[in-house]
């Protein structure tokens, strides 16, 4: 009972800190933010080395790699493109000193288990408890440190610096439990842990290779492997814990102990589905918006309940392995219907959400393994993916309940009226002009810019305003993109100063002076049928005031309305200029324009 409120002690300390520390990260980071934490909730991977070492049984052996591969998967390609991300936010100071120190001490871990102390292996827990430690320090510093670009760089030194601390203590704390018994003669199966280490690097390494615009399902795609580590271990440690009956044991379960993995599992299997689902949204392999039913609600909450009664009854009695098999299949397919029926505008709050729940089952598998870093790392992945919903929800006006069931983002059907509204267009020579005598330009990225895959472009675009004395600045909402920060990252790939980008409560204020406001590819985030129209279905979302500019120019494919399937009054506003085409293409033939080529 003490080792439990220990243990209860120490997640919610790393939660609250969490919190603190998460909420002071820059906007501007929120992207790399999410890799970065996606990749700590691979901390799943001590607790899937502690089942495939111990090699206690075939299942077990055979369940833990696969957490392996899957957790080594996430680690690899998080860390690498988290990486990527950073370097692209270009600063005028200095990059932090590399310090080497985070690299000493898990060589000096290899050291140790090469040459234990004369006192057995009772050193070896402390030196392993020592590691810990200061890995779950560096974790800490690694969420701190996003707190500004300058310092964003050592956050992945540090949050490797970390794992590698993290695995090496796994690796070597396995010979300190009696392995008389295991399936591979005594010895740990250092072999399948090097192989499937090998295998999960491999995997990961195409993964963070993905192109920027891709992030968003990627960041979902990495989910379903953190997902399915913690279900894997989860199940691994159920199996193991069958017929032991000593409290003394290492595998015996108490009634907690049951519940927690309980909790792991459903966790880890609808991170699992739920992630998949997401990525085959965000990469268009399904439709975007929400798949719904008549009584889809009611469908849910029963098949919730059987899953939970099942769950009760397993911890009543342990022995029922049919009552867990169904209750590990349906927290599988409850991820399913959960994610179905979220649109595509709400992305960006379900993918913080499901980052929460990787981290919160990690936590989870650390009261089982009794192990305090898988708690305190999983429970700051847990808190950051709590507080970028939180943020998310708050800057689209809406509830998690919303979110979840309230099947937002449904094609709405529209009247006649609409269609007879007049609206005025212009061609890339008319707004070249424009913007060329203007002297402060504010150009509104949106998902439309991600798809045409034209920061590049507007980077040039950026260039040539500039050269000609235009103050240009970018103007960033929250939920632009399809995850928090995606049109940072872009533009940072473009080599956009950082400081150029301007988050939404910031540039509202200035909007009423601005002469041209320059959207492209929004919709949703510039309606101020959301300030102005108490009947709108986004009415009370904050949005960037572009409408207050003096002249508003919006590059659009069409007048189709946006993910969330509402009409924007903005586009029929005398001060508005449509602009169609295609936003790689026209930003091109302004820039075109601009440079005296157009004549």
């Amino acid at each position: 009972m003490e080792t439990l409120f220990s243990n209860l002690f120490v997640f919610l300390l790393a939660t609250f800190l969490g919190i603190e520390v998460i909420k002071r990260v820059s906007p501007l980071l929120h992207t790399p933010l999410m890799s970065l934490t996606n990749a700590i909730s691979a901390i799943s991977l001590v607790g899937s080395l502690t089942i495939l070492g111990r090699a206690e049984s075939t299942l077990s052996m055979i369940l833990g790699g696969i957490a392996v591969v899957a957790s080594m998967t996430n680690v690899v390609s998080g860390f690498l493109i988290t990486d990527r991300m950073l370097k692209m936010f270009k600063s005028k100071d200095k990059a932090p000193a590399k310090t080497v120190a985070g690299y000493l001490f898990p060589v000096f871990l290899i050291w140790a288990a090469a040459n234990p102390p004369e006192g057995g292996f009772e050193g070896i827990n402390n030196l392993v408890s020592l590691a810990y430690l200061v890995a779950s320090g560096l974790f800490v510093m690694s969420l701190k440190w996003m707190n500004h670009p300058t310092t964003a760089k050592k956050s992945v030194i540090a949050g490797e610096s970390a794992m590698a601390m993290s695995v090496l203590g796994s690796i070597v704390s396995i010979p300190t439990v009696d392995l008389s018994h295991n399936v591979n003669g005594g010895q740990p199966a250092y072999l399948w842990i090097v192989v499937c280490l090998a295998i999960g690097a491999i995997a990961g390494y195409p993964i963070s290779r993905v192109a920027m615009t891709a992030v968003p399902q990627r960041t979902a795609f990495s989910h379903c492997f953190g997902g399915l580590a913690v279900g894997m271990v989860g199940t691994a440690e159920y199996f193991l814990g069958q017929g032991v009956t000593d409290p003394t044991n290492h595998h015996f379960l108490s009634t907690f102990q049951t519940s927690v993995i309980g909790l792991e599992v459903m966790l880890g299997f609808i991170t699992f589905t739920g992630s998949f689902i997401a990525f085959l949204k965000l990469a268009e392999k399904m439709p975007t918006r929400p798949i719904v039913y008549k009584g889809q609600n009611a469908v849910n909450f029963a098949l919730l309940s059987v899953a939970l009664v099942c769950a009760v009854m397993v911890v009543r009695d342990p022995s029922q392995v049919p009552l867990y098999l169904a209750f590990a299949a349906i927290s599988t397919i409850f991820g399913v219907l959960l994610v179905i029926p979220i649109g595509g505008a709400d992305m960006p709050t379900v993918i913080s959400l499901l980052n929460s729940y990787a981290g919160l089952a990690a936590s989870m598998m650390g009261f089982v393994l009794n192990n305090p870093l898988l708690i305190i790392a999983g429970a700051l992945d847990g808190s950051s993916g709590l507080i970028l919903s939180i943020i998310m929800c708050k800057a689209m006006n809406r509830s998690f309940t919303n979110v979840l069931f309230g099947a937002f983002g449904q094609v709405q059907t529209t009247t006649g009226v609409i269609e007879e509204r007049s609206y005025r267009s212009a061609g890339a020579e008319e707004a070249a002009a424009i913007m060329e005598a203007a002297q402060t330009v504010v150009i509104v990225p949106g998902y439309g810019m991600a798809v045409a895959q034209a920061q590049h472009k507007v980077r040039e675009l950026y260039d040539m305003l500039s050269k000609k004395g235009v103050d240009v600045k970018f103007a960033i909402h929250p939920v632009a993109g399809r995850m928090p920060g995606h049109m940072n990252v872009l533009l940072a790939e473009a080599d956009i100063p950082y400081e150029k980008l301007i988050e939404m409560d910031d540039i509202n204020s200035d909007m009423p002076q601005v002469d041209v406001a320059l959207i492209i590819g929004a919709n949703d985030v510039v309606n101020p049928a959301a300030r102005e129209d108490p009947t709108s279905q986004i009415y009370g979302m904050p949005i960037i005031d572009v409408d207050k500019a003096h002249t508003v120019m919006v590059i659009k494919r069409s007048m189709a309305s946006g993910f969330a399937g509402i009409d924007n009054p903005l586009f029929y506003m005398d001060k508005t200029l449509m602009l169609f085409g295609d936003a790689k293409g026209f930003v091109g033939e302004v820039v075109k324009e601009l440079s005296g080529g157009g004549h």
